[in-house]
């Protein structure tokens, strides 16, 4: 299916879907009733609308390589906003991401995203880098799947680029599987940059055999790394 025209209408639409399930997060941090379950719902809903609205072809392949009862750091190529409902759409609404702190800067979306349990990064302070990731450990460790794309930024090319090395130490720290996921096709939906949407698009998330950090022994921890971030960009690569 070949993307159509453009609309700012379209972009505003979902722009409002994701206002209307921030509001009510932000109102029960207020009564100090925010729930876990309430959140991973109101994610997945909106996951449903936001892509309806797109009236976007979803494509998934190689769901038989996730395992039940499972958490893993889902690790993916990064080309559009549209990334993160089209994520949620397939893993539902118990995940995560770790993003850039100046998403949480935006009125009542950024207070929501924390209060839901999304994890803040300054990648220019290591300190703050580094207790994210943490964060991150305690998150994965209540059964929860933690999304992070290693570009850093959504590519302006639609090209994979260069791969930051926090997410695998996070991977290999918590011993968690690295979960290697192909976006292809969101760009047409959004490009980075972009303001306007386009339905219609044909979206293939590929997912591949996940990475047990064990399978990489040894007591160099930067070689562990390097081979398992050659491998999980490997995997996201082929399915681009």
């Amino acid at each position: 299916m070949t993307a159509g025209s453009k609309s700012l209408a379209l972009t505003l639409t979902n722009l409002y879907e994701t206002f209307s399930i921030s509001w009510p997060t932000v109102v029960d941090a207020t009564m100090r009733r925010v729930r876990k379950d309430v959140c991973d719902e109101r994610l997945r809903a909106w996951s449903v609308r936001v892509i309806d609205h797109c009236r976007a072809e979803l494509d998934v392949r190689g769901e038989e390589h996730l395992e039940e009862g499972a958490r893993y750091v889902i690790m993916s190529n990064h080309q559009s906003l549209y990334d993160i409902p089209v994520l949620f759409r397939v893993f539902g609404g118990n995940v995560r991401m770790i993003t850039k702190k100046e998403l949480f800067r935006i009125p009542v979306f950024g207070p929501a995203m924390r209060e839901a349990g999304f994890i803040s990064i300054d990648r220019g302070n290591r300190r703050s880098a580094v207790r994210s990731l943490e964060i991150a450990k305690e998150v994965a460790a209540g059964g929860t799947h933690v999304w992070i794309a290693p570009e850093g930024t959504r590519s302006l090319t639609g090209e994979l680029g260069p791969f930051k090395k926090g997410g695998f130490n996070l991977a290999i720290e918590a011993n968690l599987p690295v979960l290697p996921v192909s976006l292809r096709g969101t760009r047409d939906i959004l490009r980075s940059k972009g303001v306007r949407s386009a339905r219609g698009a044909s979206v293939t998330v590929t997912i591949h055999r996940p990475l047990a950090p064990g399978a990489y022994p040894g007591p160099d921890l930067r070689a562990r790394r390097a081979k398992l971030m050659t491998h999980a960009r490997e995997a996201i690569a082929r399915g681009l």
